[in-house]
């Protein structure tokens, strides 16, 4: 009878394992599949109630079909002015792009500039084309660039989602292998064994492939919606969380295998003093993410649920495969470091001296580090979450933002790509009236019945179209300050019922959206990580001593980023979601460190007293955590591969606020502030009143 649970326990790690290896064989394709289910259109994933949103739903009332504008734009060929014969040759080229594939409606005709060295065109183009859309503009461009003695250039939403589409082409396989290598390089580096760096890269694989999996099922079937962002976050997600938690399992395991001498027993109570802190730090991500749910942006909410898939696979990677393979290889995992029976290391040496200034002087440590924070906190409010400017958008100069800059050289921002009003018939020459009067506008003309300048309006169930050039580009803070202020002006009409929209009102209500979001989602975060703490720790103080470190930790990587943004990469603005993202991750992140710290100190607490725990806690977890959180700052650094202000912007903020939160308040605040406030900390816990040899 006693040989068949022995028999059990040996089987049970090789059918997990296999298990694992059909998964990774018969899902991992999908995670070159989920480009086929990713939108990369800005304006699918607008608010529902946005006022620019209520004006698609009103263009549609007038036939028009959804579009997007593609602005082409002639110069001389030689630098100087155009022939006289340009002109006509513009107008018939994109005359005869009308009825082609792609494109939707009459091409307007070719427009000089004031200055006589430009024209420019414009040309609507159907929605959700896909891949289609660089065929379609390398058809408009050998078009429209055969044009005798002239240089043609793509400019406009269309050309910049193309532009968008490039930068996310290859992003699985690209992303993927720079952030498994940082990651096998960091391992071998850090931990000098051959096979385990290859397990926990395994295991990262795996998980990524049954998450890219379910994303992918859920995508396809129209549950979410999934953009170039939201995969390349979740690649990185997942590699990162599923490292950290093999991590924290493979040190324990190790630290086990040198008290006990049997590899199984190991593991039991390796497994039984990780589940409890790997399984709160999933938690806390993973409800961090759902958080999301409570945005008002579609891309938001199609973050959070992919996240927390994508979290949940991570941790059964960890707690599932990781232990089986190791366990079956036991101290061979750790070659050629293996530990020995019976010889449980006191920790690295460097950590031992950490733990000795902590101990020694925790005032001191905690009032250097907490005025350094601070200091680097006062400068948060500089990070401006505007959003970014199109011309900055790309990290390399890109085709449409090069367009960009020529069109805007020779005629108004926002040619081509006008404000939208919609307002009712009788107020049109009110409403007209008031648009060209708004400053900022440069000119406001109704959309005519015949498609051409003059001609009566066109008038549907009582209602006009009024399209308002305004003097800046589209994109730019001006731009949509002008867009606030014809906002108020039109709506200022009696009678009108005005609305405005158009892409500027798009990116403008995007970015209230989003200033919105982070009211809300916030103090969610905050809450849920409070909550999960106090169930963890059994206590109320230490719990809000956690959450304040780790958002003074935010603000902090804040203010240092807005210098950085600003002095050091030339950026003029920050994209409006990365306050939050930022904050969900680092946050959500950063707290599992605390976490693994904290469960650490506390188990040790029950044996040794508050201030021994604290020492022999931070000792035992200080050589991984730290190893944990270069690994995930390496894996989100990452992103920074996908030539994209706003994924560098992410990859910056929680790649130096996860190294500041592992190197200095994890290692150095918390612990000098529990240190120094005594067994009180676990408050009401009864380890409020446990003490050690020394009465702490």
């Amino acid at each position: 009878m006693s040989a068949f649970p022995a028999l059990a326990r040996r089987l049970l790690p090789a059918l997990l394992i296999a298990v694992w290896l059909a998964v990774g064989g018969g899902l991992g394709p999908y995670a070159g599949k989920l480009g086929e289910v990713a939108t990369n259109d800005q304006a699918a994933f607008l608010p529902e109630d946005a006022e620019s949103t209520r004006v698609l739903e009103a263009q549609r009332a007038f036939r028009q079909e959804e579009s997007l504008p593609l602005v082409v734009v002639w110069t001389a060929a030689d630098g100087g002015r155009l022939a006289p014969a340009a002109r006509a040759d513009a107008t018939r080229a994109l005359a005869s792009l009308a009825g082609t594939p792609g494109v939707v409606g009459r091409p307007s005709p070719a427009l000089p500039s004031e200055d006589g060295e430009a024209l420019q065109g414009v040309l609507r183009l159907a929605p959700g084309l896909g891949d289609e859309l660089s065929t379609v503009l390398d058809r408009v461009r050998d078009t429209t660039g055969a044009v005798p003695g002239t240089r043609a250039q793509l400019a406009g939403p269309a050309a910049t989602q193309a532009d968008l589409g490039d930068a996310f082409a290859g992003i699985d396989g690209l992303l993927l292998g720079v952030a498994l290598a940082a990651v096998l390089l960091i391992l071998l580096l850090v931990y000098r064994s051959v096979l385990l760096p290859l397990v926990v890269i395994l295991c990262a694989v795996f998980a990524l492939a049954l998450a890219c999996a379910v994303v992918y099922v859920l995508a396809d079937a129209d549950v979410l919606r999934v953009d170039g962002q939201v995969q390349g976050i979740l690649f990185i997600l997942v590699i990162g969380a599923a490292t950290d938690y093999a991590l924290l399992l493979a040190a324990r395991f190790r630290e086990e295998l040198a008290r006990h001498e049997d590899r199984y027993a190991a593991m039991r109570a390796a497994l039984r003093q990780s589940y409890g802190p790997v399984g709160a730090s999933a938690a806390t991500v993973a409800l961090g993410l759902l958080a999301l749910l409570l945005s008002d942006l579609t891309n938001n909410r199609a973050l959070g649920p992919a996240g927390a898939i994508g979290i949940v696979c991570a941790v059964l990677g960890a707690l599932t495969f990781l232990p089986a393979v190791l366990v079956l290889l036991g101290r061979k995992a750790y070659w050629p470091a293996a530990p020995k029976s019976g010889r449980a290391g006191a920790g690295h040496g460097v950590w031992t001296k950490v733990a000795a200034l902590v101990d020694r002087a925790p005032r001191r440590v905690w009032a250097v580090t907490l005025a350094a924070l601070l200091a680097c906190a006062a400068f948060a409010p500089t990070l401006t979450a505007r959003g970014v400017p199109l011309d900055e958008i790309f990290v390399d100069d890109a085709p449409s933002v090069s367009a960009g800059r020529v069109l805007a050289e020779h005629f108004p921002g926002g040619s081509g790509n006008p404000a939208v009003i919609v307002a009712d018939a009788a107020a049109l020459p009110a409403v007209t009236a008031a648009a060209e009067g708004t400053r900022g506008v440069d000119s406001a003309v109704p959309v005519t019945a015949s498609g051409r300048p003059g001609g009566p309006p066109l008038t549907v169930d009582g209602r006009v179209q009024v399209n308002a050039t305004l003097q800046d580009a589209p994109d730019s803070d001006a731009a949509k300050e002008a867009l606030a202020r014809l906002r108020t002006a039109v709506h200022a009409v009696p009678g009108a019922d005005a609305l405005v929209g158009g892409y500027t009102a798009q990116q403008y209500d995007t970015q209230r959206t989003a200033e919105r979001d982070r009211e809300v989602i916030v103090p969610v975060v905050l809450l849920i990580i409070l909550l999960i703490l106090v169930g963890l720790l059994r206590s109320l103080l230490l719990p809000v001593l956690l959450v304040a470190t780790v958002a003074l930790n935010f603000l902090a990587t804040l203010g240092v980023s807005a210098l950085v943004f600003e002095r050091v990469l030339g950026f003029s603005g920050t994209d409006a979601s990365v306050p939050l993202y930022g904050f969900v991750f680092l946050v959500a992140l950063g707290v599992d460190y605390n976490i693994f710290l904290m469960s650490r100190v506390r188990e040790e607490t029950f044996l040794h007293g508050t201030r021994e725990g604290v020492r022999r806690g931070l000792t035992a977890t200080g050589g991984v955590i730290t190893s944990a959180g270069v690994v995930l700052a390496a894996t989100f650094a990452a992103l920074a591969v996908i030539p994209l202000a706003f994924l560098l912007q992410i990859a910056f903020i929680v790649a130096f606020g996860v190294l500041l939160d592992t190197l200095v308040v994890r290692s150095l605040l918390v612990p000098a502030l529990v240190r120094d406030i005594g067994p009180v900390s676990w408050w009401p816990s009864s380890l409020r009143t446990r003490t050690g040899p020394s009465g702490s």
